[in-house]
């Protein structure tokens, strides 16, 4: 039953997230002396922020990180407390995980073509959705929730929504400690939200990226030492679109199957907003440009750190939404903090802003 589940299993997500977090915060100096040894870093261009080359590996140690949280809680019993359902279910999404992170790393050491990312990406996500990492239900605005029973409709949709969230966390990765951020606030809320929905699969894997994600901006919040990469996005990317899919897309009720659009609102509007000017302009939908929303308020004049500080914010307020469409004890109390700090942050921002400026298109 939503809102009820069992204080005693806590404990293996509470470890997840320290295991995760301690082996991040151990591991990426390690990953930093590996990456300049082998030249695997960051060049400058116009279209990027920092002046120095930059180590792009780090995704290794989230990785690494994540995936040590998840298997010391099932070494220790901690995937006993779910169901064999479920249990396939965290194993779809971590094995899934991994490949995209692969993925992520070629592309970081070799560059790899939009097509063949693309191509594997989707290949990967099918994989996924046979393992059972599959939408079931979807919704229409303000209206009902409608149940998906055709392998052929189920399938491109939870494709989609993969792929298309993997490439929404790479694509805000433009600025230090951005992306990691904001993953690690989706990842906190959807933690919680799936323990309140009794949905303990889904929070052992919010858990441990959250401590993957929140160690990691020890070293990559500005001014940053390492850079995830790829590598480290489609990872934080796959496994946040993986837990909205088995914790809570699955879940027969129209405000849950809403929950993860919510709480990720923020990279998924910026994608869509990129794409869809970028179109309109009869240009790729796939060619890189300053058009996101943190290149803009760059442009405007702020600085990079309160640009970063003003999309968590922003993050935190859309979360902060989704624990009340849960229904989650006293979530207008933290609408209301988040919306506070919200418009704190933005009146910083319009007061810092170049008065003369011009917004480029």
């Amino acid at each position: 039953m939503i809102g009820e589940f069992s204080q005693a299993n806590e404990i293996y997500h509470l470890i997840a997230f320290l295991v995760a977090m301690n082996v991040v915060l151990w591991s990426t100096p390690v990953v930093k002396s590996i990456g300049l040894k082998s030249g695997h870093v960051d060049k400058p261009d116009p279209r990027k922020v920092h002046r120095k080359p930059i180590v792009r590996i780090g995704g290794v140690a989230i990785f690494a990180g994540t995936t040590a949280g998840l298997l010391v809680v099932w070494w220790l019993g901690g995937f006993g407390i779910l169901s064999p359902e479920k249990d396939a279910e965290i194993w779809g999404v971590t094995i899934g995980a991994i490949f995209f992170f692969f993925i992520g790393l070629a592309d970081d050491l070799f560059n790899l073509s939009p097509s063949s990312r693309l191509i594997m990406q989707s290949i990967v996500a099918g994989f996924a959705w046979y393992k059972g990492v599959r939408i079931d239900f979807f919704t229409i605005p303000f209206g009902d929730l409608i149940r998906i029973d055709m392998w052929w409709l189920s399938l491109p949709i939870t494709i989609i929504w993969l792929v298309g969230m993997v490439n929404a966390i790479n694509w805000i990765d433009g600025l230090d400690g951005l992306a990691a951020g904001v993953c690690g606030i989706g990842a906190v809320v959807m933690l919680i939200v799936s323990l309140f929905m009794n949905q303990p699969a889904a929070a052992l894997l919010a858990a441990a990226l959250a401590g993957g994600a929140l160690g990691f901006l020890k070293y990559n919040f500005n001014p940053a030492e390492i850079f995830m990469g790829d590598g480290g996005a489609y990872f934080m990317g796959f496994m946040l679109a993986g837990v909205g899919v088995i914790g809570l897309a699955k879940t027969a009720a129209v405000t849950a199957v809403i929950l993860p659009y919510i709480i990720l609102a923020v990279p998924i509007l910026d994608m869509s907003w990129v794409i869809i000017s970028r179109v309109m302009q009869g240009k790729s939908p796939f060619l890189a440009d300053k058009r996101h929303l943190h290149h803009r308020l760059l442009d405007a004049g702020i600085s990079q750190r309160l640009t970063v500080l003003f999309i968590y914010s922003l993050t935190l307020w859309v979360g902060s939404l989704g624990l009340v469409f849960s229904g989650f004890p006293s979530g207008g109390v933290y609408a209301f903090g988040a919306t506070m700090l919200l418009i704190y942050t933005a009146w910083q921002v319009w007061r810092n802003r170049k008065i003369d400026t011009n917004t480029n298109d």
